[in-house]
């Protein structure tokens, strides 16, 4: 039966994709309108319309963005989706419980969401949404019973913030159909990008109400380098409130860890280790590489869970909603190299946008614990699961697939056109961009040795994004020296889906990296044109100035 998650009236042009779209990097909060150069909305505004689309994906950074564009007048009038959604839900769940701005969320069964994706306009109310002689009665959000602990009836009745976390877990508990809340034993925070200065504002208004963790919680890359923005001739008018935003979190007791790869902490969790992860290829990486469990938790839904340590048991918290729902059969082309592994998960999130995917095929292929990042980041950004798994490579590949789970096959030619899609600029680069999600030290020390001494081609920048305890591990062992002697830039804290102007070189017009993840979100991210290759690729153009001319010899 047609929903009604959080009631409200609103109308408007009806707006519908049957693609999900991560309003992180895919949409501008101060105009409304999409900025995801691959999404068949580019260039549409979302402002006042009806927005309709079978989920979300990508990044937890897409409640702040809807929070912003709610907070800016930029928002969609109301948001209608076919599937269960966390992330654009909760920012609009904090838009109207804090600060007054309802935006009405439904969820349509699939044969009422195509009857109203048809129509030029629709109209909602909190029993009904309709359009000329359609009308599809509305039911309010069934709420279960929540066993709750006294400890959680405790905190709900709390009169501070810690009664007001509390109470938005439970709103999402409900939305999420779970019937009880887990204990959670860590919590990484996604919303610390200066995404929108509706992060900023979230983060210091729950500060200043004296919210405080209690459980650790380490921190995602920020938007400048915390020590050293002044230095890098960051302005005062971006630098200041990015800064004000870390700081925010860091005065509730979060450590500032600032990096999007919180696996490679010495703090990373165990298999099976209940965590409340916020940012996408984080959790997918846990989920799916470390065998750890949490769904994919929205920005400020985070910060909540670690001032309580209770989290929704739902999803892929419980054993049954971890198992596959479809099998990618692929066949890869004979000697592929590490450009494979982002491609197979970007591949792999296009044919599995909604539901766990078990890729097989690749059993023989071997795959690096780097190379399994870089699949994780790219799966994150075309599907919303919040893992996969790859038969001979992960922890719960051998779990059995749901009843009637389906099977697609895909081979080369699905990968040519990959290549194809990521690589849509011209071949002369001015920057070569490493570290999305941030560059581990393997692959930092296998940078300097493909590099074997030479310096880039004059005109050329080559910037490394890590994470600051990386950082000082290659600080300790003479990496970090041993590229910035060849001209390479090493920044800390940030990452590329957070970098702006002047650390990212204004007169760059076409950059190549070996991330899948940035090759998608580039475009949109930077205005710039961007291309896609393998680490050998990229050490290449840093050379030459140029991306490859033709296609890797694996696949041409």
């Amino acid at each position: 039966m047609a929903t009604s998650v959080l009631q409200g009236c609103a109308s408007g042009a009806v707006l519908a994709s049957k693609e999900g779209l991560s309003f992180w990097s895919g949409v501008d909060p101060t105009s409304g309108r999409v900025i995801d150069a691959h999404h068949p909305w580019h260039g549409q505004s979302l402002q006042g319309r009806v927005v309709m689309m079978p989920t979300s994906r990508g990044s937890c950074t897409g409640s702040g963005v809807l929070l912003d564009m709610a907070l800016n007048g930029t928002a969609p009038a109301a948001l209608i989706f076919s599937g269960a959604e966390d992330i654009l839900t909760l920012g609009a769940l904090i838009a109207d419980r804090l600060f007054g701005h309802a935006i009405p969320v439904l969820r349509l069964p699939t044969q009422d969401w195509a009857a109203l994706a048809a129509q030029p306009d629709a109209r909602v109310t909190p029993d009904a949404v309709t359009s000329g002689a359609l009308t599809i009665p509305l039911r309010p959000l069934p709420v279960a019973d929540l066993a709750l602990t006294d400890a959680d009836r405790a905190m709900r009745d709390d009169p501070g913030p810690v009664g007001l976390a509390m109470q938005v877990i439970l709103a999402m508990a409900a939305i999420q159909g779970a019937r009880d809340l887990v204990d959670v034993t860590q919590v990484h925070i996604d919303g610390c990008i200066y995404a929108s200065d509706a992060n900023r504002i979230f983060a210091e208004k729950m500060a200043d109400m004296g919210a405080r963790v209690r459980v650790p919680t380490t921190m995602n890359a920020i938007s400048v380098d915390r020590r050293n923005w002044q230095a890098h001739g960051v302005p005062p008018v971006f630098g200041d409130p990015a800064s004000r935003l870390a700081d925010a979190y860091t005065r509730m007791g979060a450590r500032p860890t600032f990096t999007c790869a919180p696996y490679l902490l010495d703090t990373a969790p165990a298999r099976d280790e209940n965590i409340a992860w916020a940012e996408s290829n984080a959790v997918i990486f846990a989920n799916s590489v470390i065998g750890a469990r949490t769904v994919k938790h929205p920005d400020f839904l985070d910060l909540l869970i670690a001032m309580t340590g209770r989290a929704p048991r739902s999803g892929v918290y419980l054993d049954d909603n971890r198992r596959p729902a479809r099998i990618i059969r692929i066949t890869p082309p004979a000697g592929v190299d590490d450009a494979f592994w982002p491609m197979l998960g970007y591949l792999a999130g296009q044919l599995s946008p909604d539901r766990i995917p078990l890729i097989r095929g690749v059993q023989a292929l071997p795959a690096s614990r780097d190379d399994l990042k870089a699949l994780c980041g790219a799966f994150g950004t075309t599907s919303a699961a919040p893992m996969l798994h790859v038969a001979g490579h992960t922890p719960e590949a051998e779990l059995p697939p749901l009843p009637g789970a389906d099977t697609l096959q895909a081979g080369p030619d699905d990968l040519h056109r990959i290549w194809q899609e990521l690589n849509q600029g011209p071949e002369h680069i001015q920057l070569v961009a490493f570290g999305s999600p941030h560059f581990s030290a393997s692959e930092s020390r296998a940078l300097l040795a493909g590099l074997a001494g030479r310096q880039p081609a004059p005109d050329v920048h080559v910037i490394v994004t890590v994470g600051p305890d990386v950082l000082g591990e290659l600080r300790r062992d003479g990496t970090i020296a041993g590229l910035e002697a060849l001209g390479v830039r090493v920044v800390s804290d940030i990452c590329w889906c957070s970098i702006s102007e002047p650390v990212f070189p204004p007169e760059t017009r076409t950059l190549i990296t070996n991330s899948g993840k940035y090759a998608h979100y580039g475009p949109g991210l930077s205005g710039r044109q961007v291309r896609f290759g393998s680490l050998s690729d990229c050490i290449n153009a840093v050379h030459s100035g140029h991306a490859p001319k033709a296609l890797p010899r694996w696949l041409a």
